[in-house]
């Protein structure tokens, strides 16, 4: 089997001016589809090719003699799973509804929910993820990840991400995450998408 790129979620000048069309040429075409290059070659002819990319990630997330693999893997999925959490006319609060109520439970207000998250964001030092998670015990909760690992290794299901690795905005943002993770959080969130996970998690 060769892993594959899903199809981008909407069109690639439909986020800007948050995320420029030539941030989302370059962060898909260039580093999305490298660490996808990167995995085929690296699975080819092993067990690795026939799973799926979950269980990809999670046979080789504590091994260091496949941690290119992992790597890799874990990146495919990062980035795919941000285009999906991410949305035009997207961001601000969601919809009434569960998962409004979990996030008012939790964190007191949306907006101190958003407070929070951006400051996660902005305090992941350097490359990583930001994210909404349903942790190990059921609750939602905001976590970090450096490099390219991914939440659901160690028991959370993600909602929605941040990516915050510097290509993620560079071309757009130069080193202004702030602004970066200001835009998406005001912007891009995808809520449908992230409510879609809350229910099925």
């Amino acid at each position: 089997m060769t892993f594959k790129l899903p199809p981008l979620p909407y069109a690639k000048d439909a986020l800007s001016p948050m995320i420029s069309e030539v941030t989302v040429t370059f962060h898909r075409e260039r580093h999305h589809q490298g660490y996808l290059d990167n995995l085929n070659n690296l699975t080819k002819g092993t067990p690795f090719e026939t799973l799926t990319l979950e269980d990809v990630i999670e046979k080789t997330v504590d091994s260091q003699e496949h941690k290119a693999i992992f790597n890799n893997a874990a990146q495919v999925w990062n980035h795919s799973f941000y285009w999906d959490s991410m949305a035009p006319q997207g961001g601000g609060s969601p919809k009434e509804g569960p998962l409004e109520k979990a996030l008012i439970q939790t964190f007191d207000s949306i907006e101190k929910f958003k407070e929070m998250f951006q400051k996660a964001a902005l305090s992941q030092f350097g490359s990583g993820w930001a994210w909404l998670v349903i942790n190990v015990q059921g609750n939602l909760a905001i976590q970090t990840t450096g490099n390219g690992d991914v939440p659901f290794t160690s028991g959370s299901r993600p909602l929605f991400t941040c990516d915050v690795w510097e290509h993620a905005y560079y071309l757009d943002y130069q080193n202004l995450r702030v602004d970066y993770v200001k835009k998406f959080m005001d912007h891009l969130i995808n809520w449908e998408f992230a409510e879609n996970n809350f229910r099925v998690a």
